[in-house]
């Protein structure tokens, strides 16, 4: 056999396929482009899955590809074995009511023993059991032998995902010899030993199945091959685990070389070192497609993922941050076959130093208070983990969940996941909510699917506001419909229309449709599957029916409101770039009449300074009045030409492209100006923070501009009014208002001293002795939590030893302070613990250091049975 590298067998693998006529598609972006179904692509055929359901066209009825794949419901297994990991790439073929069997179990069989000149007699194929077409082309075509050829039931060897599309599937299996099996006289091709690996898998996707079970012939079956990329390389380079494949062992080494240890030395330090080696990998590409740490969906996987490695990392002993360098070492095996990577390297390698960065700050914290309730735990004869604790462990000091068990596991502790599920609730139920897509969109539920795929919308509204078009559906509530009348909500689909449905950040037209027989009022206009326009309108008058044709007219002044925002995006974008750097990624984005949102990639907040900067560049090129020019070209044209692509959209062969002179080019299918001076003004309204290393500008032109200038001087002049004052000496007005206000907080803070001091000679005629340490537990009215904690500080200062609980209500709202002296502690007093049982009683929580916490309740009827709580928690701590 050949010994080949991981990229020569993905190269091998496309140019076979190309050769086969298959168009080579290059891989999808791990972020799934309107797929709410999945976080992160995990298959080949994952984002061609629109193709397969008939909801959009292939470029090419048989295509290849290698995709990035991320999978995590094995996580904690990563590391543990040298079978599991993360990241990994996905070769396969793709027919769409093309080839069939035949051909694909033809050419698989031609590039495993020609191509990669793998032995035949170390070759096996696996079938569904009542595959007989199968097994007769494995036979008499191929010529592999009967014992080679495994028929395995419906678990082994059927693909289906719940109805629809489905299919029996081949499997081709490689023998790594008796010395990898597991001894068994039956041990055979679907053992779960080593011995028999699967690398390949042929599937035939020939039937659809209905809700009753019963398996339909599809009428033009498709082909979905996967073949692990990583697999195959551990075959052709004759290794025992995709970690010693030549590209993912460069990684290693490197970690190695960090860690000052040797591989294979140290079964427990092996670990640390897969895992980092996954996790980088995965943590690099997902990056690299625009996916930012953060504590929801595939940010949360991230951060996840990410941390991990860092805990890991601190067990090799490697200082400081590293996986920022690592992940430049991914780019250099991984980087040709992924050019994205090497643009990107310095973006990917900032993104992952700022999440290092955070991480270290806290981990230190996190740990030594995990230790310390590690040993709290053993003292007491716990085994689990509160969940409050493994929450605060994470919404504080940034622990996933998996982290903080990884750390007990190996203590041979576990924490109560219930109790933390329930603290997470909330954000797993914002996670959802983000995740929910409330539109139509080509993997939502399509209500004109049953115009089938010849009724098609062609849209003409780049070149005009007005047009004929024929209905070709009607949808009035939750049924299609053959005709409509006044006062109707519905959903009409056009062969052809000059309004714009919403995408790429752009919202819908409005305007009317009307002719002989009705008027209607468009509202919105969304995208359904195969691209057709959806307009959302109402009936006004008469009755429109399918086969109509109506005259369509978009609202002019809205459409052009919208295009002057949505050139200035463009503007915004370049801009950006030119003050703050070429990091700058555009991340998001609303155009509506208006105003324009404008998301993008940044690491911190602006300045007053770049902001004016990035404003001031924006209006003088307006002025340059340049001409705005949009057309068509294929993708390697525009690409060749420098136009900027989108991170994670999805284009087509041919492409639009929006050129503003010699400033911006950018691959765009939105609606624009013929030139920038038609923008007028531009004016940012806001720059803030919306999530970890994602910046968001609020903006507005033309006429919007004049309103919002309008609204400020209405503002400042009902504010000089109030204040007494000028415009001119406003700022003076207010910094003599702020000085006033100091003065008189001052003062306000010398007679609270006062009265805490008069207060603790009072306080403290109510201390109690328990098992001999001096114990003040007492309620008292009206506190803040600051005034309480003061008043906390003056007591233990005067009892010189002892314990002290306050607890107060303010505004309907339970303060609860506890402190400890030095000695009272080394007793086993645990202020943080007792008022997490404290305030539990007044319906709130909290938790803090042994020697001083703080916690806050709802409910003030229940404070005396808090104070009563605290005096048993104390007496059982002090026992």
């Amino acid at each position: 056999m050949k010994n080949l590298g991981l990229n020569e067998i993905r190269e091998m693998y496309l140019s076979f396929f190309e050769s086969k006529e298959h168009l080579r598609r290059k891989s999808a972006s791990l972020v799934p482009i309107n797929d709410k179904s999945l976080l992160l692509v995990n298959s080949g055929m994952a984002p061609l899955k629109p193709y397969f359901t008939g909801d959009e066209i292939p470029p090419s009825k048989r295509m290849t590809s290698c995709q990035k794949c991320i999978r995590t419901p094995d996580i904690e297994n990563v590391g543990k074995t040298a079978r599991h990991g993360t990241f990994f790439e996905m070769l396969g073929n793709f027919s769409f009511g093309d080839y069939f069997k035949e051909e694909a179990i033809e050419w698989a069989w031609e590039f495993v023993t020609q191509v990669m000149e793998i032995p035949e007699e170390l070759l096996y194929a696996s079938i569904y059991e009542n595959d007989d077409e199968a097994y007769e082309i494995w036979n008499k075509k191929i010529g592999l032998k009967p014992d080679r050829i495994v028929r395995l039931g419906k678990k082994d060897n059927f693909w289906e995902h719940g109805l629809g599309p489905c299919g029996p599937c081949s499997e081709i299996y490689f023998d790594r010899g008796p010395k990898h099996g597991c001894g068994d006289v039956n041990c055979a091709v679907g053992c779960e030993c080593d011995r028999y690996i699967e690398f390949w898998n042929l599937v035939f996707t020939q039937f659809n199945k209905d809700e009753a079970g019963v398996y339909h012939p599809l009428e033009n079956p498709n082909i979905d091959t996967g073949m692990g990329l990583e697999r195959m390389a551990t075959i052709m380079q004759g290794v025992n685990s995709i970690f010693e494949v030549d590209t993912i062992k460069h990684v290693l080494d490197t970690i190695c070389s960090l860690a000052g240890i040797q591989y294979g030395n140290d079964s427990k330090l092996d670990i640390s070192v897969r895992v980092i080696t996954d996790h980088i990998r995965s943590v690099t590409f997902m990056v690299g497609d625009g996916v930012l740490p953060g504590n929801e969906g595939r940010g949360y996987v991230l951060r996840r993922l990410l941390r991990r490695a860092a805990r890991h990392g601190k067990i090799l002993g490697i200082k400081g941050t590293f996986l920022n360098g690592l992940s430049r070492e991914v780019g250099k095996v991984s980087g040709q076959a992924y050019p994205e990577l090497v643009e990107k390297m310095d973006y990917i390698a900032k993104v992952i130093k700022i999440e290092e960065d955070k991480f270290q700050e806290t981990i230190d914290q996190g740990l030594n208070m995990l230790e310390e309730e590690v040993k709290s735990m053993r003292s007491r004869g716990e085994a689990t983990l509160p969940g409050e604790v493994a929450f605060k462990l994470y919404d504080t000091f940034g622990f996933p969940l998996d982290l903080t068990k990884d750390i007990l596991e190996e203590e041979e502790l576990s924490v109560d996941e219930a109790i933390f599920n329930e603290e997470m609730k909330k954000q797993k139920d914002r996670a959802r909510k983000a995740r929910h897509d409330k539109h139509i969109g080509a993997w939502g539920e399509d209500p004109f699917e049953f115009l089938g795929m010849d009724s098609l919308t062609e849209f003409l509204g780049y070149d005009t506001l007005n047009n004929e078009g024929t209905v070709l559906g009607i949808v009035s509530g939750p049924e299609a419909a053959d005709a409509a009348s006044k006062g109707e909500k519905i959903l009409l689909v056009l062969d052809q229309t000059p309004f714009y449905a919403e995408s790429g950040g752009q919202v819908g037209d409005i305007g009317i449709m009307y002719n002989d027989n009705c008027r209607l009022q468009i509202t919105d206009v969304k995208k359904g599957s195969l691209g057709r326009h959806i307009h959302h309108g109402k009936v006004l008058e008469g009755t429109i029916s399918t086969g109509e044709k109506l005259h369509c007219q978009v609202d002019e002044i809205n459409r052009m409101a919208i295009a002057r925002n949505h050139t200035s995006t463009h503007l915004l974008h370049k801009a950006l770039k030119e003050v703050l750097g070429f990091h700058v990624e555009q991340a998001g984005s609303l155009v509506d009449p208006y105003k324009l949102r404008f998301d993008f990639n940044h690491f911190e907040k602006l300045t007053e300074e770049e902001l004016a900067e990035v404003e001031m560049k924006i209006n003088a090129v307006i002025q340059r009045s340049l001409e705005v020019e949009k057309f068509e070209t294929g993708i390697d044209e525009a690409q060749k030409m420098g136009a900027t692509a989108l991170f994670g959209e999805k284009y087509g062969d041919r492409v639009r492209v929006v050129k503003i002179k010699d400033y911006s080019m950018e691959l765009c299918g939105g609606t624009h100006i013929n030139n920038i001076s038609q923008i007028g003004l531009f004016k940012v309204l806001s720059e803030a923070g919306i999530a970890s290393g994602v910046r968001r500008i609020e903006a507005v032109t033309g006429i919007n501009t004049l309103k919002y200038v309008n609204r400020l001087e209405n503002t400042l002049k009902e504010v000089t009014q109030a204040l007494k004052t000028t415009p001119d000496n406003l700022t003076q007005r207010i910094e003599d208002i702020h000085a006033a206000n100091k003065n008189l907080e001052k003062e306000l803070a010398q007679l609270k001293n006062q009265l805490n001091k008069n207060a603790a000679g009072e306080i403290l005629d109510k201390v109690v002795e328990i098992n001999g340490v001096k114990v003040l537990a007492v309620k008292l009215g009206g506190y803040e939590a600051d005034d309480l904690r003061n008043l906390a500080d003056g007591l233990r200062d005067k009892l010189v030893s002892g314990a002290i609980v306050l607890a107060s209500d303010k505004d309907g709202k339970v303060n609860i302070i506890a402190m400890g002296t030095k000695d009272v502690v080394a007793k086993g007093f645990h202020a943080g613990n007792l008022v997490r049982e404290a305030a539990k009683i007044a319906g709130g929580g909290g938790g803090g250091r042994p020697d001083m916490a703080q916690a806050g309740g709802k409910d003030p009827s229940k404070i005396d049975a808090a104070i009563e709580k605290a005096i048993e928690v104390i007496t059982i701590q002090l026992g």
